[in-house]
């Protein structure tokens, strides 16, 4: 455990732009990994831009993304829908196109949002709801389940909530009812895991994203999720990770190959991802 902690401590140079690309494309050569980025943000200024709690991120259009990820042997991902992104869906309307098979979205919505546009997203490419708990967006449990249940019977959409999972723990058994939910960030805490491991059980996926982010051991909490299930994590880079203490870096992959053995490591980076986001088909 102690060398799989110092690769996570270990900090190896940002990757740095790498050329400019017009739209997605196969990894470099060599790369020796397909992976499904599970987590990212496009922050195109063009598109509305929402300050949350007094913070507005820089601009990081679809090109800077894909300089950053193209040499990791991303493939495919799924582009997520940040707080200062609000409601607007205009973004992912531009940016899913350019994309093409095997990119998906992951949007918010209101409580009010009708059936007709969730079909409609649905037919550009979103497949999950996003409710942000932990920057602001305050939901009853009965709305996020409310509205969770609804947006998966009309579009298949799963939920993913970006919550401290031990904020969770009051509400696992209702949150496990639900058809299909994941949790970004590991959950966020180490007072946490426990609600985490809880919701695992029930059948949830987990986000091993965001390793600057977390408050918590990684390798053993990426030990105690895939024991419980190895069909549970999905990876994501979370570039450009905004407001991270420490930003996504490519030992972070090392760190999940090193932890959970090359089999499982490749569930993780792409087999339970492209089941998740329903684009088996598709790629």
């Amino acid at each position: 455990m102690n060398l799989h902690r110092r690769c996570l401590l270990t900090a190896s140079a940002a990757l740095a732009g790498l050329g400019v690309v017009a739209c997605a494309s196969p990894p470099s050569p060599g790369t020796g990994r397909k992976i499904f980025d599970a987590h990212f943000h496009i922050i195109d200024h063009a598109y509305p831009i929402v300050a949350n709690q007094g913070y507005t991120p820089p601009h990081f259009p679809l090109a800077d993304y894909l300089a950053q990820a193209r040499p990791l042997g991303v493939r495919a991902g799924a582009a997520v829908s940040g707080s200062f992104h609000g409601f607007d869906q205009t973004y992912l309307q531009a940016l899913l196109p350019k994309l093409g098979p095997g990119w998906v979205g992951v949007t918010q919505v209101p409580n009010d949002v009708s059936d007709a546009e969730i079909t409609r997203l649905t037919r550009l490419g979103v497949r999950a709801l996003r409710f942000n708990m932990f920057r602001g967006r305050i939901d009853s449990v009965d709305d996020l389940v409310a509205l969770a249940t609804r947006a998966h019977a009309v579009g298949g959409w799963h939920a993913e909530i970006y919550a401290d999972a031990a904020a969770l723990a009051p509400h696992t058994a209702r949150l496990a009812k639900l058809p299909q939910i994941a949790v970004d960030h590991l959950g966020m805490t180490e007072a946490g895991l426990p609600a985490l491991l809880d919701l695992v059980a029930a059948g949830a996926k987990v986000k091993a994203t965001g390793f600057g982010r977390a408050k918590m051991d990684v390798p053993r909490a990426l030990e105690r999720i895939a024991a419980k299930s190895p069909t549970a994590l999905v990876f994501g880079t979370d570039i450009p990770s905004t407001r991270a203490e420490r930003p996504f870096q490519s030992s972070d992959i090392d760190l999940i190959e090193r932890v959970l053995g090359p089999q499982l490591a490749a569930q993780v980076l792409w087999d339970n991802a492209i089941k998740l986001y329903r684009v088996i088909d598709a790629i």
